[in-house]
C-alpha cells in the first residue's frame, strides 16, 4: 500500500470518528435539540446575557420547517463543493495540459535536433 493510500485511509477514518463520535458518546443527549446550529446557540447565549436584546434584522426567507431548512442547508454546501470540485479540477487539468506541452516541445526539439546532427553527418561522408 503506498504512502498517499495510507494518508487517504488515515483521514478518511478521522473524519467517520468526528461524524459518530458525537453520537455514539451521546453528547447532545441534555439538550432539548442536540446538535442545533450555532445561529440557535448563539441567540440562547444572547438572550441570557442581554434579556432586552432585540436583533438588527430578521431573515428574509424562513423556511415553514427544519427539514426544509436542512435541505436548503444541504443543497447549498452541495452547490459549493461542486464549485470547488470544478475550480481544483479546472486547474488540475490545465497543469497537466502545460506539463504534456512543455513535453511535446521538447520532443519535437530534440528531434529536431537529432535530425540536424544526422544530415551533418551524412553530409560530410
Amino acid at each position: 500500500m503506498s504512502r498517499n493510500t495510507k494518508i487517504n485511509l488515515l483521514l478518511l477514518l478521522a473524519v467517520a470518528a468526528l461524524a459518530v463520535l458525537p453520537l455514539a458518546l451521546g453528547l447532545g443527549d441534555h439538550k432539548k435539540e442536540p446538535f442545533a446550529g450555532s445561529d440557535g446557540e448563539a441567540e440562547t447565549a444572547i438572550t441570557e446575557i442581554e434579556p432586552d436584546y432585540k436583533p438588527w434584522f430578521s431573515p428574509l426567507y424562513e423556511p415553514p420547517s427544519g427539514e426544509i431548512e436542512s435541505a436548503l442547508f444541504s443543497l447549498q454546501a452541495a452547490l459549493g463543493a461542486g464549485v470547488l470540485a470544478y475550480y481544483f479540477g479546472l486547474r488540475r487539468g490545465r497543469r497537466q495540459g502545460e506539463q504534456r506541452a512543455l513535453e511535446r516541445e521538447r520532443d519535437s526539439g530534440s528531434r529536431a535536433a537529432g535530425g540536424t546532427a544526422e544530415e551533418s553527418t551524412a553530409e560530410g561522408a
